[in-house]
């Protein structure tokens, strides 16, 4: 058999939800040169992308019959889902619970996103993967039924829990603070939940590795946490933030010298957060042999993109 031929062969085909969202549009980059790519959204036309509509899902997943299904689709509208229950229960854990059904049936492998919401954020140490789970907020609740689905399947599956996810694509608390900077005429920020800021581009960089070692491992299976290394406030996030801007002379009204810190009690939201968001990374990291970056790499290096005039103006 020549090269050529033989590379067909042992092509992957992945399929991939969720291409729109933060973590999907990094994933395409980092997933298009192992093998065949089909990335959908939930508005998708020549394929159904869209969990709610579970029926198409399936359709998709035996028309497409991947090898890999990487699922970057999600609720994860915190607040919002508190009146919204019903909707993340479907995208949150009843789709998960159907990819990961039809992968055990196409005998393909499902990796799937979760997050730290689904510890209740109690003490001061980072989570492991075995540490018992008490979701405080409906997304979690939705969130951790959705990991429970996927491993009751037993379809071969990664699920990475992650944690404050960011990306110079998409919203999120990088934009929000350098927004909220430039037009008010004060910021106060909670100061009293702990966990890392983890980039999508970090999320979709792993997984691509992960994948490539499952070739060779193809054993390897189960529930890892990745997040960056070290941990920080989101106060002391948004300083860091707004020293960035400062730094690369972005005009801001409230200065990084100017935020004030806020207890969480002092600014109550429809959804409790947990306090806590510190994620244990030592079994991701001994298993796939690697080293996590601390979070301010990352983070600065998607501000500098972010700041970049072109994005800047896009905020």
């Amino acid at each position: 058999m020549d090269r050529k031929k033989l590379s067909r062969v042992t092509k992957m085909k992945i399929l991939l939800f969720g291409e729109k969202g933060q973590v999907g549009w990094e994933l395409q980059r980092s997933l298009i040169p192992l093998g065949e790519l089909v990335a959908l959204n939930s508005t998708s036309e020549n394929f159904c992308g869209d969990l709610t509509n579970l029926a198409g899902v399936k359709r998709t997943v035996r028309k497409i019959s991947p090898d890999i299904i990487v699922n970057a689709a999600a609720y994860t509208a915190v607040d919002k889902a508190e009146k919204e229950p019903e909707l993340a229960q479907i995208l949150n854990a009843e789709a998960p619970g159907v990819l990961a059904r039809e992968a055990r049936q196409l005998n393909a492998r499902l990796i799937h996103y979760s997050t730290d919401y689904v510890f209740n954020g109690t003490g001061d140490q980072p989570y492991l993967e075995t540490d018992p789970t008490d979701p405080l907020n409906v997304y979690g609740k939705t969130k951790l039924e959705g990991e429970t689905n996927i491993r009751s399947s037993g379809c071969a599956h990664l699920i990475f829990r992650t944690s404050w996810v960011y990306a110079s694509y998409g919203n999120n608390f990088i934009k929000t603070i350098l927004r909220l900077a430039q037009q008010r005429d004060k910021l106060t920020i909670v100061n009293d939940q702990i966990g890392s800021p983890t980039g999508a581009e970090l999320i979709a960089d792993v997984t691509a590795y992960a994948i490539l070692t499952l070739k060779h491992n193809p054993e390897v299976s189960g529930l890892y946490h990745l997040v960056a290394s070290g941990c920080t406030s989101w106060f002391d996030f948004a300083k860091f933030i707004l020293k960035h801007a400062e730094q690369a002379n972005i005009p801001l009204k409230v200065p990084s010298t100017a935020l004030q810190p806020l207890k969480s009690d002092d600014y109550p939201l429809p959804a409790e957060r947990p306090l806590n968001s510190r994620l244990n990374t030592r079994k991701l990291e001994n298993t796939f042999d690697l080293i996590l970056p601390e979070w301010q790499i990352g983070a600065s290096r998607t501000l500098t993109e972010i700041l970049d005039k072109k994005h800047f103006e896009a905020i």
